[in-house]
């Protein structure tokens, strides 16, 4: 009889063992009104991320419980938390004032403005801590769970964008568009260049309650996600101006429309890629939102901010594009939009 129990008893065990693991999936949850900790409770989801400007949640949950949720009417929509990547890396500037920067006129505008005061995130792989030509004045790291807040790059895109927007004007390295802004790192992509919507929804939140003026993105997704909309409408409606790259999923065919998510948002500038001959990128996106050319439309914006405190977004979006420089077809076109950024500094 002792023998036989332990024969059930040992199975008992084997089954439970072997039994497959619940698969949980990432997933943002936006809710009718503010976020409702009943149905949070209701659900058991234990570890999840609150994102009080937009009204959700980011969690990894069972699909039989999203299955569940989706029945509530307290629950407005729940979206997969989709992946974000860093636009294509370009090659690292030369050791001079980058051809760029000649070309948007930034030099012109230094005995006046140098967007000094204006505080631009930089939301992105992080910011080298220890590279001489950039003063980087804080930042948060929200990759993963570690309770590591160091921001510090460990992939070289966001030093990258780091230095074109706002590497200072000293005896070494390059200039940027606007020397004397001041540059924020939140990393938000992890040392392969990738990352999750959720963690870019906390990289606007955190630029938000941190005040800042500027908001730079050269990261997107093709996936459509509402919990990125409304965080960058959000955003937006604080009065903080935002810049994305239109992408690098360009398929050469200006019929059809690929830019990404968020420069796809009507909150966001969106700033499609040229070289040196002012000619489109082959990569470079297109599509009807696309709203200026260069990657350099942070650092003119912040050169516009210094001399006009309280500007709003709106505003600073229409002196970027009346200062323009028209390429392509004749007016705003789906390639360069309204034309090339240009400095100015009202």
């Amino acid at each position: 009889m002792k023998n036989y129990t332990r024969t059930i008893f040992i199975t008992a065990i084997l089954i439970i063992l072997s039994s497959p693991a619940i698969e949980a999936k990432s997933v943002i949850i936006g809710f009718n009104g503010n976020i409702d900790s009943a149905t949070i409770t209701t659900y058991n989801i234990t570890n999840y991320t609150s994102h009080h400007s937009i009204n959700a949640i980011s969690a990894d949950i069972p699909e039989s419980t999203i299955d569940k949720i989706k029945k509530s009417k307290k629950i407005r929509y729940i979206e997969d938390d989709a992946h974000v990547k860093i636009a294509k890396k370009t090659s690292p500037p030369p050791q001079q004032i980058d051809w760029g920067i000649y070309r948007i006129n930034a030099p012109a505008t230094w005995a006046t403005t140098t967007g000094n005061g204006v505080k631009i995130a930089i939301i992105d792989t992080g910011i080298s801590k220890t590279h001489p030509d950039l003063t980087v004045s804080g930042g948060i790291n929200l990759v993963g769970t570690s309770s590591n807040k160091k921001w510090d790059d460990d992939n070289g895109h966001g030093t990258h964008v780091a230095g074109i927007i706002a590497a200072r004007n000293n005896i070494i390295g390059v200039v940027g568009v606007a020397p004397d802004a001041e540059l924020y790192a939140v990393k938000v992509l992890d040392s392969y260049g990738g990352g999750s919507i959720s963690d870019v929804i906390e990289g606007i939140d955190w630029a938000v309650q941190n005040n800042m003026d500027i908001i730079s993105m050269s990261l997107g997704t093709d996936a459509y996600s509402q919990a990125f909309a409304d965080a960058s409408a959000s955003a937006y409606n604080s009065s903080v101006l935002l810049v994305a790259a239109a992408g690098n999923s360009g398929d050469g065919n200006i019929s059809t429309d690929d830019v990404q998510y968020p420069a796809k948002f009507d909150s966001v500038i969106a700033v499609s890629a040229i070289d040196s001959n002012n000619l489109a990128a082959a990569w470079s996106a297109d599509g009807i939102e696309v709203e200026l050319a260069a990657p350099f439309v942070s650092g003119a914006a912040a050169l516009i901010m210094q001399n006009n405190a309280g500007m709003s977004p709106d505003e600073v979006r229409a002196v970027l594009a009346n200062n323009s420089m028209d390429l392509g077809v004749q007016g705003k076109d789906n390639v360069y939009g309204y034309g090339l950024v240009q400095a100015n500094d009202d």
